[in-house]
C-alpha cells in the first residue's frame, strides 16, 4: 500500500512544525529525523511509515506557517533538496552561521539532536 499523505494532514503538519519550531539557530535537523520523532498514524505499519514518513515531512515543510524556521529542515545527505526556494534557503541558513562546504553541510557540526538534547557548542566540538 503506497501513502501519498498522512491520514490526518493537518494533525500530522502540526506535529512536524511544533518539532520544525524546537530546532535552535544554527542548526538543522533532517526530514527522517523529524519523522522519527513523530509516532506512526494509527493503521499505517511502521516498515511504511520508515518509508513514506519524510516525504510527509518534506510536504509539512512545504506548507508551514510563516513563524516555522522551514530552512533549518534538511535532507539526510545534509544538502538542500532541489525545488524551488533552495537558493533562499542556504542563504538563511548561511545568515545563521551554517557552513556549507560546496552544497553540503556537516550533520556531526550542525545536526540538532532532539528536544531535549544537551546542545553542545559548536565551538566546543569543533575543537
Amino acid at each position: 500500500m503506497t501513502y501519498p499523505s498522512p491520514p490526518n494532514p493537518q494533525a500530522y503538519y502540526e506535529q512536524v512544525w511544533q518539532l520544525a519550531l524546537q530546532i535552535p539557530y544554527g542548526r538543522v535537523a533532517t526530514y527522517g529525523q523529524i519523522a522519527q520523532m513523530i509516532p506512526a498514524p494509527a493503521g499505517i505499519d511502521l516498515d511504511e511509515y520508515t518509508a513514506f514518513s519524510p516525504r510527509w515531512v518534506g510536504s509539512a515543510m512545504a506548507a508551514c506557517p510563516n513563524d516555522v524556521p522551514w530552512q533549518r529542515v534538511i535532507n539526510s545527505q545534509g544538502k538542500i533538496s532541489k525545488r524551488p526556494g533552495a537558493e533562499k534557503q542556504r542563504q538563511l541558513l548561511e545568515a545563521e552561521e551554517i557552513v556549507f562546504v560546496k552544497d553540503k553541510i556537516d550533520l556531526k557540526v550542525y545536526q540538532w539532536r532532539g528536544p531535549g538534547a544537551e546542545d553542545t557548542p559548536r565551538q566546543a566540538r569543533l575543537l
